[in-house]
């Protein structure tokens, strides 16, 4: 049987991505999520710009017209799209000590949450074959009538991200079809993300659709309810 992880790098397109420093995409992010941190639909309609190596990422607006936000793994700030700045936080992560699902944020930490959460999905699964990241095949998983296999992926400390350790879905074609996570900075929420309607950009396979749910103890999520959800309208790769 293939290897897991090279087999899903393979599918997603992973030579492609090889050519690539530079991420731009047009979406929408809405759900309960950021209405409860206090930000309804301030993520509705944005470009997002992301420098792949540099770890580096911008919403465009970002809680106002005029406005755009910044993120490191060690900075977040606000500027004007002018390229002044408004404000900033060193060592974003800290500010999350404490939170509950129920802790209001203020546009730092939107920019903090928000902007490590995309840096990972638009990077998904490329980031795998960085150094320190380590991969595991684990016991399969049934669902809908289908049967997905699945990859243990723990981070290094270098990325910022939900959780050291998630869990990634594999349908048989290699592609990505849900991962689980505990999200540490809004209290270890645990997570079923589900990933759909695949589309090429640039010859990279990116799921234009993306919904978040609480996730049950036996691994079932709570449909109830939509955490997070993400509908991509264009990606470009330079």
């Amino acid at each position: 049987m293939a290897d897991l992880r090279d087999l899903v790098l393979d599918a997603h397109g992973a030579a492609q991505w090889k050519r690539f420093r530079g991420i731009e995409s047009d979406m929408s992010i809405v759900g309960s999520l950021w209405a409860g941190k206090g930000w309804p639909e301030v993520l509705k309609d944005v470009r997002v710009t992301v420098d792949i190596p540099g770890q580096q990422l911008s919403y465009e607006p970002f809680t106002a017209d005029g406005l755009r936000s910044f993120y490191r793994p060690d900075l977040v700030a606000i500027d004007t799209v002018e390229g002044k700045r408004l404000r900033e936080r060193s060592s974003p992560r800290a500010s999350f000590a404490d939170h509950t699902p129920a802790t209001p944020w203020d546009d730092l930490h939107l920019a903090y949450f928000s902007g490590y959460a995309m840096w990972n999905y638009l990077n998904t699964p490329f980031m795998f074959a960085l150094p320190g990241f380590s991969t595991e095949e684990i016991e399969p998983w049934n669902e809908s009538g289908e049967t997905w296999r699945r990859l243990k992926v723990t981070f290094p400390n270098s990325v910022a991200t939900h959780s050291p350790e998630q869990v990634f879905y594999v349908r048989a074609d290699g592609l990505i079809s849900r991962l689980d996570y505990f999200a540490d900075v809004i209290g270890g929420v645990p997570t079923a993300h589900y990933v759909s309607d695949y589309r090429d950009f640039d010859g990279i396979k990116v799921p234009a659709k993306r919904r978040a749910y609480r996730r049950n103890a036996d691994g079932t999520p709570m449909t109830n309810g939509i955490g997070v959800a993400i509908d991509i309208a264009a990606v470009r790769f330079f």
